[in-house]
């Protein structure tokens, strides 16, 4: 099998761009990225010249894989949310001048973090070890015992385990 050559180590980091984009599986992720950085800029334009710069940081857009030319964006708040729906005509008229040709923009709400999180249960942690075998189960250990053949392996485990426990 012949595999190829591992790239050197010593590569700049412009020439590391260049390789990721030649690869078949990473180039288009790249690209994506890339694509979806564009975007964004060009999103803080048309908000800028609609005044509404102020919710670009709060927004985050991306492209439909549903349907064709239509642009989503999330946003944090309903509020963020009605204040693009009102928008929408305009914003889709300046995303266009700048060179983003999308049909149609779907707001959509991006669900908000959990604001609980798991902490250990304290009753476990107060809880000490037990010590040896309560006085109901030390008695049925010996009741077993004593119905046990003399030359069985059961008994002589049963003996040790009554031996060795903590009273």
């Amino acid at each position: 099998m012949n595999f190829a050559r591992k790239p050197s180590r010593k590569q700049t980091a412009h020439e590391w761009v260049d390789y990721l984009r030649e690869s078949n599986g990473l180039g288009g992720i790249l690209a994506k990225t890339e694509g979806i950085a564009k975007l964004k800029i060009t999103l803080k334009e048309a908000l800028t010249k609609l005044d509404l710069e102020h919710l670009s940081t709060k927004i985050e857009p991306g492209w439909s894989s549903s349907k064709e030319n239509t642009l989503f964006l999330l946003v944090s708040s309903a509020s963020i949310g009605n204040r693009l729906q009102q928008n929408l005509p305009s914003l889709i008229n300046e995303l266009y001048k700048l060179g983003v040709h999308c049909v149609t923009i779907q707001v959509k709400i991006k669900p908000a973090p959990a604001r609980w999180e798991i902490q250990p249960n304290e009753s476990n942690q107060n809880r000490r070890p037990a010590k040896g075998f309560n006085e109901i189960a030390k008695k049925s250990w010996e009741d077993l015992l004593q119905k046990l053949a003399p030359d069985s392996e059961l008994r002589k485990t049963v003996e040790k385990l009554l031996r060795h426990r903590p009273k």
